[in-house]
């Protein structure tokens, strides 16, 4: 039964990243991993696929034949994809065994509106038996700005309403959030999404122009607090503790955590902690579970699993 990880955002979220740094993080822990990338126009690639839709169709090819646009080719792309899905259903034979990691296009209509992307992952789920995950980044800089906070808030909702997946919310790059701006709120406002009438205040007095949108703020801001679907967890790609985190995270919304029980009585948060307490951590482990950690505050080796993955 293979298990993976869906990976949404808009352009510059950090989706070939995720993909590169949980590649490595996935197999330093000894679970064997691959990425399928699902974006043909992802020419700039910075982890070697498995398996590549630019193999089968490439968006500049499209744009050429067709006379389309980027956007217009992306679209036909994916639909060219849904219409061959036994393509994808050969390429992805030799690793139903191995956990799977899909980088998706950045254009957000293809999981808010489009319906290829939604067939597509139905199909893996129904014909491969997968159970998959949607991990949704969004760039943490826009908490800065009120008004884009409440549109990252809109975007996971409707991605969430539209792919009717398992869904995680991640603000990646939060070591980079207040280099953009000072937030007007602690950090636990905008990962818990509490409550937004303080934001929609900030919204209402950030410019001059949005006074007259008042009540369409308070009915966007309403929306969202009604539907109570939309938190956050936060994402430092080379920070060990925000990556294991999320991966337990992730393991327990596809449902992995329950299948690694299954076989071996050992969850992701297991394994890390019998690796670092018998020392048998490999180089690219230590990367993510070595670096970083305060020795002085935290204690030493046999002391840091439990620093990371007590939940």
């Amino acid at each position: 039964m293979p298990f993976a990880q869906v990976l949404c955002g808009p352009p510059g979220a950090g989706k070939s990243s995720y993909c590169r740094r949980f590649l490595d993080f996935y197999t330093a822990l000894g679970r064997p991993t691959i990425v399928v990338n699902l974006d043909p126009a992802n020419d700039g690639q910075v982890y070697e696929p498995a398996v590549d839709v630019r193999d089968l169709i490439t968006v500049t090819d499209v744009m050429d034949e067709f006379g389309l646009g980027p956007n217009g080719g992306l679209v036909y792309c994916m639909e060219y994809l849904e219409t061959h899905f036994a393509w994808l259903k050969e390429k992805l034979a030799p690793y139903h065994e191995h956990y799977i990691l899909f980088d998706c296009p950045g254009q957000v209509e293809l999981f808010t509106n489009h319906m290829a992307l939604k067939h597509i992952l139905q199909r893996l789920g129904n014909e491969l038996d997968m159970r998959l995950c949607v991990v949704h980044l969004l760039d943490s800089h826009h908490c800065v700005d009120p008004a884009k906070y409440v549109a990252m808030l809109m975007l996971s909702l409707k991605t969430m309403i539209q792919l009717e997946l398992p869904q995680v919310n991640v603000l990646s790059k939060i070591d980079l959030i207040e280099s953009y701006g000072r937030l007007d709120f602690h950090l636990d406002f905008y990962t818990d999404v509490q409550d937004l009438q303080y934001l929609q205040q900030r919204l209402n007095d950030s410019t001059p122009a949005t006074a007259k949108y008042q009540r369409l703020n308070a009915a966007v801001c309403e929306l969202v607090e009604e539907y109570s679907l939309v938190s956050f967890q936060t994402l430092c790609i080379d920070d060990p503790e925000t990556v294991v985190n999320l991966a337990a995270l992730v393991d327990k919304a596809n449902g992995y955590v329950f299948n690694a029980m299954e076989k071996s009585g050992e969850s992701i948060a297991d394994t890390a902690r019998r690796l670092i307490a018998v020392g048998g951590v490999t180089t690219t482990a230590e990367k993510y579970l070595r670096e970083g950690y305060d020795f002085e505050t935290h204690g030493d080796l046999p002391d840091i699993a439990e620093h990371f993955v007590n939940t």
